[in-house]
């Protein structure tokens, strides 16, 4: 499973992490808190050659104290060192339970051996480890060392002191419960984060934009759901970041060339609710207000917005100057200063797409590049209709609004292709809805040409 690298991990995954490691600390707290606490008490011993022994005894004793202490690790948790235990203390255990709760052990090239025996209770602990130690040393001097070989120095083993009463406990360790439940819950979280983000293949982010699409990314507007309702935060909220994000995409379209149709142009998306309308109408409002004399036309003959979001009459207009009730210059209407006129879609006709493709249409492009600076058409998105293909190939082109999270990958692939389809011109893009930190960090990429 491939991790997400960090500029792609959204801030829900955040959460789900966030969540997800406290889930697990206090699971791991709670499975510390409800095991019954457990306490080690270790008796130490040694072993040594008997006195007696003159120097070489001594030296080869020293070696062979060595060599036997590893098998008193073994015979400590033997049938033969524990079954007295149980016996002589009368414990409601069998030999196989004891052994499971001692443990024996040396350190290298030593001659100390360590009895620890762990249980419930610390005073029982340290009784069973002095008795363990007891009868180690019973089994081992006068059975296994009583009759010490020819030449062999003497060994035995003796016990340094009784075993103490442990005052903490050694399990459960609490620490350790609290790291490994967050580090568990942490895993569980990334996977799950990564799960989803392997079946989720929405654009969220420029990176992502940069990864399907090849043509230049003109701006990112933020999403913050405090601007004005209607959408146009270049007007109601003039010193947002918002709206300097799109007076950022108004300067960068200075940069591209509209061809011989005119400084003309289409906003659409792949599917409905990715921000096209908000952007073309905030889009003509910035182009205006730098003195630019600007038309905004709603070509979106299905599902209008222009008209509602400029606060414009919407019972007349672009339908009724193409079926010819209505002249071009009575459908305007100004906007603001004046430098900005709207051209709303007006009555909703039944034969949409056959009006789009009209000559009429051709007709009022014209009129309107003639007599304004840039024309910017707001038309329907790509894959429900071929309505903004259409509209695309009369004018300078299209601008793809793409809606951080709102578009999968493939449907923008579908959308790009739809216009390549009908040799129609791809400006560039806007991701809209971005992340509010990455909102304003948008930097022009001179080293990208429109398709």
């Amino acid at each position: 499973m491939d991790l997400l690298p960090l500029t792609r991990v959204s801030r829900a995954s955040w959460l789900v992490l966030a969540a997800g490691t406290a889930l697990g600390l206090g699971a791991g707290l709670g499975a510390a808190a409800l095991t019954t606490p457990s306490y080690t008490a270790t008796a130490d011993l040694y072993v040594a050659v008997e006195s007696g022994a003159d120097a070489s005894d001594l030296i080869q004793g020293g070696t062979a104290a060595e060599q036997k202490v590893r098998s008193y690790v073994e015979i400590a948790t033997s049938d033969r060192v524990l079954a007295p235990v149980v016996h002589d203390l009368g414990l409601d255990l069998t030999v196989h339970q004891l052994a499971d709760r001692v443990r024996a052990s040396t350190p290298t090239e030593s001659v100390m051996l360590s009895i620890s025996v762990t249980t419930t209770d610390p005073a029982e602990a340290a009784r069973l480890a002095d008795a363990v130690a007891a009868s180690l040393i019973e089994v081992v001097t006068d059975d296994l060392e009583a009759t010490p070989a020819r030449g062999a120095a003497a060994l035995a083993l003796h016990a340094l002191g009784q075993a103490d009463v442990p005052t903490r406990q050694s399990a459960p360790d609490h620490v350790v419960h609290a790291v490994g439940g967050a580090l568990g819950g942490a895993a569980l979280a990334l996977g799950a984060v990564s799960a989803a983000a392997a079946v989720d293949t929405r654009v969220r982010t420029r990176v992502d934009l940069d990864e399907v699409d090849d043509g230049p990314v003109l701006g990112e507007i933020s999403f913050d759901r405090r601007l004005d309702e209607r959408g146009l935060v270049v007007h109601t909220e003039p010193h947002s970041p918002t709206a300097e994000s799109y007076r950022q995409l108004r300067t960068n379209l200075q940069f591209l060339d509209f061809g011989a149709t005119g400084r003309s142009l289409v906003v659409t998306s792949s599917v409905p609710g990715e921000g096209k309308s908000t952007t073309a109408a905030n889009l003509a409002i910035a182009l205006a207000e730098s003195g630019a004399r600007v038309a905004l036309v709603d070509g979106d003959l299905r599902r209008p917005r222009i008209a509602a979001m400029t606060g414009v009459e919407g019972a007349v207009g672009l339908t009724d100057v193409l079926t010819g009730r209505l002249p071009l210059d009575d459908a305007l209407q100004p906007w603001g200063t004046g430098s900005l006129v709207v051209l709303p879609a007006g009555t909703l006709p039944p034969n949409p797409t056959q009006l789009l493709s009209s000559p009429a249409m051709r007709a009022v492009l014209t009129a309107l590049t003639a007599s304004a600076d840039i024309v910017i058409v707001d038309a329907p998105p790509l894959l429900p209709v071929t309505d903004a293909t259409l509209l695309a190939k009369v004018t300078g082109g299209a601008l793809l609004a793409v809606g951080g999270g709102r578009v999968s990958r493939r449907q923008l692939a579908r959308a790009r292709a739809a216009l390549d389809g009908t040799g129609s011109r791809r400006l560039g893009t806007v991701l809209t809805m971005a992340p509010p930190n990455r909102a304003g960090s948008y930097e022009y990429r001179s080293e990208r040409t429109p398709a």
